[in-house]
């Protein structure tokens, strides 16, 4: 009995393109550029969709339809998704769409200790951030543009661009009001006062 494959973006990705019709990897990988998901899955490395394709095979998700050769192409196989790979994708998805998972990205965990910078400092480096954010979401608007308006792809392909339109969009808005804040001195500290407040939390803890 083989072991149930853990959910993934990209194996999560790949059953849903094996849904519409059967592919060879080169086809799963240029249909997600074409439909812009390699803005959310990580598509760079070819090797990583090949071990996920190998993983979903090995634990019966997916089958083998056929193996072909061409004259301008070397061998190709070309993968299904199994009954089994169809209820596997229906139960990751409601998840992933329902329950929001724990996750733990950098940015947040910097944030926290922006304490250690001056905060002089600190606004020399949010404002390079909110500088990035700001043509990242250029990058957005023109990127739904080229798929809307350009491509003519239905809205329901692109939402996930949206979102992250919007949450880029609202981490701008949100740091714009923290590099204002410290700019006009509404937001401030010194290592004098925190290194105060450390020690003194450090002798509550001994008592």
């Amino acid at each position: 009995m083989s072991t149930p494959s853990r959910s993934s973006p990209l194996a999560l990705t790949v059953l849903a393109l094996l849904h519409f019709q059967p592919l060879h990897p080169y086809g799963i990988q240029r249909l997600i550029k074409q439909w812009g998901k390699d803005r959310v899955v990580n598509v760079g490395q070819r090797a990583s969709l090949y071990r996920t394709i190998d993983r979903l095979l090995a634990t019966g998700l997916v089958a083998v339809r056929e193996t072909g050769r061409d004259q301008q192409y070397p061998e190709r196989t070309v993968y299904e998704l199994t009954d089994e790979g169809r209820s596997t994708l229906r139960v990751w998805l409601d998840e992933m769409l329902a329950a929001p998972k724990q996750e733990f990205p950098q940015f947040p965990a910097a944030l926290s200790f922006v304490l250690m910078l001056a905060p002089e400092e600190a606004l020399a480096v949010l404002e390079q951030r909110a500088a990035t954010l700001a043509q990242t979401l250029e990058a957005h608007d023109r990127s739904l543009a080229e798929q809307t308006e350009v491509q003519g792809l239905p809205r329901v392909i692109t939402l996930e661009e949206e979102y992250l339109r919007a949450v880029t969009a609202a981490e701008l808005d949100w740091l714009r009001g923290v590099t204002d804040d410290l700019r006009s001195g509404r937001l401030g500290w010194t290592v004098e006062e925190l290194t105060a407040l450390a020690q003194s939390a450090g002798r509550q803890d001994a008592t």
